[in-house]
């Protein structure tokens, strides 16, 4: 929590979520000095016959490598990590941290992420939002759209796993939602958008840490789009978080090019390059494991094909090997 680099991705309950759901090996290392905890790097071992073996910081999470207080504990993690990685015969080791840390180190650039300050009146952040998109949030408050916050993952997992279907991409089990609620807590939250008829239409999960909140997995039905409920989505969870005190609105990780990479930037935030690096053992290039390679275009086509029944309990065995 003191540490500048530290995310909500090296909080350790991200082991046991990491062991419980996909059985990846966990190994959170942490360096001490004196005593004193001064950096910690969140590692994963995940196997896979489709991608390969690797060690990563951390999977399934956008930001991770080390948070140190110090130089020396700093490269102390990465000597030790990159020790583990040669024992545990890996094809490469993935460190995604926010900055550079090593320019002879081969890094992916596909990836950007989205932060803004929140201001501390909520009508100031209406007025942040550009003028278009500002349209689209009130069109959400106009069409009586309302949001809840909800314990449970049912009615959001239903949202989630029906979008990405739509995508043409697997989507995690609804035991790692419930994992990350009951890990977590009160930092992993559910909001739910709803149609004037009780309808859910959109909904959101987001992660809460220091004073930031991170929306991180949504999901929407196919009459959000008409109702606006996405970007009312958006906006009620900046209004809470202003509400709250909280600083940073943290819009995530999207590959350039995309859909939501262009939402994100309609929304005002500026994107910033995410450049995760990597020690290569078993392999000549850094991997390619997204949507955005064509190589995956017709396994795309076909799984959008697939019945939901199908994809929602095929899609684990597969997601569980991307991370």
């Amino acid at each position: 929590m003191a540490c500048p680099e530290a995310t909500f991705f090296h909080r350790a309950g991200w082991q046991r979520v990491l062991r419980d759901v996909f059985r990846h090996d966990a190994h959170f290392l942490y360096a001490e000095t004196a005593g004193r905890i001064t950096g910690v790097l969140p590692l994963a071992h995940v196997r896979s016959l489709l991608f390969g073996s690797s060690l990563t910081s951390l999977p399934f999470a956008v930001y991770g490598g080390v948070a140190a207080l110090d130089e020396d504990s700093a490269r102390a993690l990465e000597a030790e990590a990159q020790r583990l990685a040669r024992q545990l015969g890996v094809a490469h080791l993935e460190l995604r941290q926010l900055q550079r840390s090593h320019t002879d180190w081969p890094a992916q650039d596909l990836y950007v992420t989205f932060r803004k300050a929140i201001l501390p009146e909520e009508e100031a952040n209406m007025l942040a939002i550009p003028r278009k998109q500002r349209a689209m949030v009130r069109k959400g408050i106009k069409n009586g759209l309302t949001s809840v916050l909800e314990e449970g993952v049912d009615r959001f997992f239903k949202l989630y796993a029906d979008n990405v279907h739509r995508h043409g991409t697997p989507g995690l089990p609804r035991r790692y939602f419930e994992a990350l609620k009951r890990e977590f807590g009160d930092d992993c939250e559910v909001q739910i958008v709803n149609a004037p008829d009780g309808r859910a239409i959109s909904g959101v999960l987001s992660f809460y840490f220091k004073d930031e909140v991170l929306p991180y997995y949504a999901g929407d039905d196919e009459a959000a789009r008409d109702l606006a409920a996405n970007d009312f989505k958006y906006w009620e969870l900046m209004r809470r978080a202003c509400a709250r005190g909280l600083k940073v609105f943290d819009y995530g990780r999207s590959k350039q090019g995309t859909g939501s990479y262009a939402f994100k930037k309609n929304w005002g935030f500026e994107p910033t390059p995410l450049r995760y690096e990597y020690c290569l053992y078993k392999r000549d290039a850094v991997p390619q494991n997204n949507p955005s390679n064509a190589k995956y275009k017709l396994l795309i086509e076909t799984w959008r094909r697939l019945p939901i029944g199908v994809v929602n309990w095929l899609g684990p065995f597969v997601v569980r090997s991307l991370g």
